[in-house]
Parts: structure tokens; sequence; C-alpha cells
């Protein structure tokens, strides 16, 4: 009778662990907590957890623990992370995405608000549902400045010969080739490391990941060129996301916009406030020339149109967006 019920108490067991199992949702991002990705994420993954309640457990991960982007990306094509948070490398996935590379073309947030309803949520989600992938939301990296050790960047030119890392993204490196930098792609956990030791004089980010990275420890000048939006899109791999009960769906895609709106009220203030943070931390700041920038990136945009099926016609749609 006692091996009965101990047999009966390992089987209880057994299916509640099981069951534990299909309830805990995996969410990943590569950025670090103080930057204004790792800020949201957070928000999301607190928000999420309250609208589901005690029945489900959403495990938060930051830091690239779970690995760097494109390895979040195999893992959500296998289900074992079931959402993450994939910015400048999602054009590797889908080429599309590359119109966030394209140098100042989201003119302010209200922008990118259009551009994620018209283009994002219909064309882009498209070609990333081909992929095996689901885009949810579109949060915010935020607008993208240049730091580096040797001196300010005023115009192109003064980018002649430094080593600028970039994200894993070809568009990115095309755009830092043209305008005269030697490009270093490297995952973003590897940076301050390269910053530190020399490897890369210097690299391109929002203030958000510069400030929570602490990369002014290791930076001198910081010049504002605002030359990319990046976003970064809450993703699901399809298969995974149709394994989620209709549910558990409906509250990560209600949450996921609320915290839209969350992290766009929050890139612009701390656009402001981290500016001055950064002076005090003894940062140079200039800002760019951004006309010679613009006439500079030309050649960014005909490789797009000519590289990308209806590249161009996306660039045009995008800018047309701008005058609403």
């Amino acid at each position: 009778m006692l091996k009965k019920l101990l047999g009966v108490s390992a089987l209880t067991l057994a299916i509640a662990s099981t069951h534990a199992q299909a309830d805990k949702i995996v969410f990943a991002i590569g950025g670090t907590p103080n930057s204004l990705q790792g800020q949201t994420a957070q928000e999301f993954a607190d928000r999420l957890q309250d609208r589901l309640g005690d029945n489900h457990q959403v495990e938060y991960y930051h830091s690239g623990q779970l690995g760097d982007e494109r390895q979040l990306v195999q893992k959500l094509r296998l289900g074992t992370v079931d959402l993450a948070g994939i910015s400048s490398i999602m054009s590797s996935v889908s080429p599309e995405f590359a119109l966030f590379d394209m140098p100042f073309l989201v003119k302010d947030r209200d922008h990118l608000k259009r551009i994620d309803s018209e283009i994002v949520m219909q064309d882009l989600a498209e070609s990333a549902g081909e992929q095996g992938l689901n885009i949810i939301s579109t949060w915010e990296n935020g607008f993208r400045h240049i730091t580096n050790n040797e001196r300010p960047i005023n115009e192109p030119g003064d980018l002649e010969g430094l080593k600028i890392r970039t994200p894993q993204s070809e568009w990115r490196t095309l755009m830092f080739d043209t305008w005269g930098a030697n490009p270093t792609p490297m995952a973003f956990s590897e940076v301050f490391v390269g910053l530190q030791t020399g490897v890369v004089d210097g690299q391109e980010n929002p203030l958000s990941n510069i400030n929570g990275a602490k990369f002014q420890e290791v930076q001198d000048y910081l010049s504002l060129s605002n030359h990319v939006y990046s976003p970064i899109w809450l993703t699901a791999g399809k298969g995974g996301w149709e394994q989620l009960s209709e549910d558990v769906r409906a509250a990560i895609t209600a949450v996921a916009i609320e915290t839209q709106d969350w992290a766009l009220a929050k890139g612009a203030e701390l656009d402001n406030s981290l500016l001055e943070a950064m002076r005090n931390d003894g940062m140079e700041v200039n800002r760019v020339d951004r006309d010679a920038f613009v006439e500079a990136s030309n050649p960014v945009y005909a490789e797009f149109a000519e590289k990308v099926d209806g590249g161009q016609e996306l660039v045009d749609r995008a800018m047309a967006l701008a005058e609403e």
C-alpha cells in the first residue's frame, strides 16, 4: 500500500512539474538592465506577470544571458525561448527590416509610430513570418549617436580610419564604411572591453545604451548625430507562439502595446536627462553637421534600392509618412 501511495505521489509531482514547465514563459534580450531596452523589457515582464497571475511564470533574462541576438533568433525558432527583443540583426533575417538602417530616415517618434502602423506591422511583419518569426510589437532602442576616443565627429571625414563598433548588420557596416570609418561588427556584450582595450576606437548607440553599459567610462567624445532610429521588436517564434493558449497570446499582445507607449515616452525623457549626465561625467559633446552626413549617405540608399526587393518603395512610403 505504501509503495502504491509513493508511486501515486511521484506521478503527481511529475505531472505538476510538467505543468509548471508548460506555464513558464521565457523572455530574453541582449541589452543591459539600465539601457532603455532593459528598462522596457523589465516593465513588460512585470506587467505581463501581473496580467497572467500565479498560473504563469515570466522568466526574464537580460545582458545576453541566453545568448546574443543571433542566438536568440535561433532559440525562438527552436522554441527554447518564447519571447525575445530583437533589434539591428533583424535585417539579416528579413532584408526589408534594413529600412531602419537607412540613415536619417526617421524624423521623430510620431513619425516612427506611423511607420510602425503602416509598414512594420503590415509589410515587415509578413516578411518576418515567412522566416518563422512573429513580430508582436515595436519598442525603442532610440536615436543613435557616435562616441570615440580620438576626436569630435563633425562631418564624415572625421571618421576616417577610426575603428567603429557596429551591430552585426551589413547595412550599418556599409553606412560607416561609406562615411570613411573602419566598421567592426561586434556583439553588444563585448563592446565595453573592446573600447577599454582599444580593439575599437568608438561605437554608435542610443544614449540609454551608452549610459546603461557605462561606455562614458571608456570614451571621451560624444557626437550627437541621430543618424539612425533603432527599434527593438518583441518577437516570438511562429511555432512557439501557436502553442501558447489564446488567452496568453492575447495578454502578451495587449501588454506589448501598452509597453510601446511607455517606451516611447521614456525614450524622450532619457534623451534630455542622459545627455546632461554624460556631460557631467566628463564627455565632450558636439552636434554633427547633419547636411554633410545626409549627402554622404546617398550611396547607402542607392544600395538598398538595388539589393532589397521593393526597397525604394519602402523608403518612399516611410518618408511620405513624415509629412502627415
